[in-house]
């Protein structure tokens, strides 16, 4: 957006503009060839004696007569019926008896200018003076003038207004006790540098999107007794070559005038990118700028006193120059919320929502792993909202549980209509599943299963994990491929091969990638070894490398190929193996789906254990 002083004189420039257009038109019009034709004195006195002329007008000064014709007459290539002459002798006496001896109306006017005359002739004048001055007024007005590119308008928060703190931080300990020592160290250094130890240049927050990067910093500005910058990375690149490096400096400048400061630069990788990025390489407007921000950062001029905080999610594409110690020092990891920091956080956002007594805050952090923080707000939110709607004075647990299953799994489809076929594949589909996961030990627990359409799925299974897992098993990687065929196996026992739906597309693409991950990349096949033999992922407009090189042989791909295919044809026969022997259990879960369609934990184990102590299914039910 552009400044408002900026912007105000461009405004007013367009104005002129507009009103000199509408002058040079005017003026255009009163010279346009649309004038009255001039007819030679010899021709009036022929229309004259033929009593053509209607009226006539003297002007006294110039000796000019003006008048109509009665009838339009062709003089010439063209049709006349206004005329006017210029009269070949100084007295326009003798002309004038001749018009009134033929009954011509005749009116005498003065040849001066009129003020209209005089106005068209001055104004575009003052216009141009006018618009001049203007332009002189604002290149002599500082830092907000018209002809400014350079210069960057940091938006400075001072630490005595009111801002967010580290108490609004929840879930990134560690973080906040990285920027706790920077801003100590702005507020003290001494305390620092009389044992040797110098201000950190640039700290960098690397995490995924809605962890918090751009809260933490803000809460930095709330601590610090220093001046706050708070910039975006892409507001240094504009399409005027070196624009961006003279930002850049007046940035730094601005800083070194305000320090000791912090200066913040949100999504880092807009300006940060790795040079010579392209087919084309490249000396372009974006290196320019990231090469003047390498220099700020560390070059001849020293810049004490000023602390560079930046955020990305983007660490990949980074130019490896910026990431070097001496100008980004620290680089502070802000990662998903564990399960303590999930609860921590819905605690943080929970402040201002009424809470039942019985919501369990500890339980809603357990079921949601790898939600980041802003997530976990949407989902506070969501609640709120929900409740109401359904006209509640308090937050109540199926109301967090309703909007956890929104957040996670998307919106009921209520106004999907399935068939009493499709309703029961449906049933026997997630069956599948739910069964596997009581079933294979290790796994994680069932949570909830349901053939209410949610998304683009017909039904979901969800697990609910005891704990975070940061590393996975082969035994449970295993079961996790057992678990995707689950609902295809459940289709082929009950329906038959041939019936078997699309409803296993996704389990199978799931399945197939972790499959494949074990083998080229978690080193777990017998065959291949403890090797990584996937090719490198090379994206040139990132600056790789434009030609893919071959790290893989044919054999190795061909073991590749066949390993997978194993993993994937025995995670369905051991879930085929499981499901054919407990087919009793299979067709109670599914029975109990149609008639509830949402099962919870406790209900699908106590119908598992109701289902193993009867008789077997009669072979007609199916």
């Amino acid at each position: 957006m552009a400044p408002p002083r900026t912007a105000g004189l461009w405004r007013a420039a367009a104005w002129m503009a507009v009103l000199l257009s509408v002058v040079f038109v005017l003026q255009l019009a009163r010279s346009s060839p649309q004038r009255v034709p001039e007819i030679t004195y010899s021709e009036l006195s022929a229309q004259l004696q033929a009593a053509n002329v209607a009226r006539a007008q003297v002007i006294l000064e110039t000796g000019e007569i003006r008048g109509e014709l009665r009838r339009p007459v062709v003089i010439g290539d063209r049709e006349v019926s206004r005329f006017r002459t210029v009269l070949p002798f100084a007295d326009p006496a003798p002309l004038v008896a001749r018009l009134e001896e033929g009954g011509v109306p005749i009116v005498a006017q003065r040849g001066g200018a009129s003020w209209l005359t005089i106005l068209f002739s001055v104004l575009p004048w003052v216009v141009i003076i006018g618009v001049w001055a203007i332009l002189l007024r604002q290149m002599r007005s500082g830092p907000k003038s018209a002809l400014a590119f350079g210069r960057l308008g940091a938006r400075a928060l001072r630490a005595d207004r009111p801002k967010v703190t580290f108490a609004d931080v929840a879930g990134a300990d560690e973080a906040k006790e990285e920027l706790r020592e920077v801003i100590e160290f702005l507020k003290a250094p001494q305390r620092f540098q009389h044992l040797g130890g110098r201000m950190p240049k640039g700290v960098l927050l690397v995490g995924p999107p809605g962890t918090g990067k751009t809260l933490l910093a803000r809460a930095v500005a709330g601590e610090a007794a220093v001046p706050f910058f708070s910039i975006s990375g892409s507001d240094f690149v504009e399409m005027f070559v070196g624009v961006g490096a003279a930002r850049v400096r007046d940035l730094f400048q601005t800083g070194k005038a305000n320090a000791p400061c912090i200066i913040f630069i949100d999504e880092l990788d807009a300006v940060g990118r790795l040079r010579g990025a392209g087919l084309g390489g490249g000396h372009d407007e974006r290196e320019q700028t990231l090469n003047q921000l390498l220099v700020e950062l560390d070059g001849f001029a020293p810049t004490e006193g000023v602390v560079l905080l930046s955020a990305t999610n983007r660490p990949d594409v980074l130019d490896p120059a910026l990431l070097r110690p001496g100008r980004f020092d620290r680089q502070i990891v802000v990662d998903l919320p564990d399960i303590r920091g999930r609860e921590m956080i819905l605690r943080v956002h929970v402040r201002s929502v009424p809470l039942a007594d019985s919501v369990d805050l500890a339980q809603i952090a357990r079921g949601t792993p790898g939600l980041s923080g802003a997530d976990l707000a949407n989902l506070v939110n969501e609640a709120a909202l929900l409740a109401a709607r359904r006209g509640k004075e308090r937050v109540e647990p199926g109301d967090l549980e309703d909007a956890k299953d929104k957040v996670m799994l998307g919106i009921e489809r209520k106004s999907l209509v399935l068939s009493d076929a499709e309703r029961r594949l449906a049933a026997y589909h997630e069956a599948g599943h739910a069964l596997l996961h009581v079933l294979i030990p290790g796994f994680d627990p069932l949570h909830k299963v349901t053939i209410v359409p949610r998304g683009r799925a017909l039904g979901l299974t969800l697990a609910l994990p005891e704990e975070d897992r940061h590393n996975y098993t082969k035994a449970f990687i295993l079961a996790r491929l057992a678990v995707a065929h689950g609902g295809r196996v459940a289709e082929e026992l009950v329906f038959g091969a041939e019936n078997v739906t699309t409803g296993a597309a996704q389990d199978f693409a799931q399945a197939t990638d972790l499959a494949r991950r074990m083998v080229r990349e978690f080193g777990m096949s017998e065959v291949v070894g403890p090797l990584a033999v996937g090719e490198r992922e090379q994206t040139v407009f990132l600056g790789r490398e434009v030609a893919q090189r071959r790290e893989v042989s044919e054999r190795t791909a061909e073991l590749v190929d066949g390993e997978v295919q194993r993993l994937i044809t025995e995670a369905h026969a051991r879930a085929t193996e499981l499901l054919s022997g407990n087919l009793a259990t299979l067709h109670a879960l599914a029975q109990a789906l149609l008639e509830r369609e949402t099962l919870d934990r406790e209900e699908v184990e106590a119908i598992v254990q109701a289902a193993r102590s009867e008789a077997p299914v009669p072979a007609g039910v199916i």
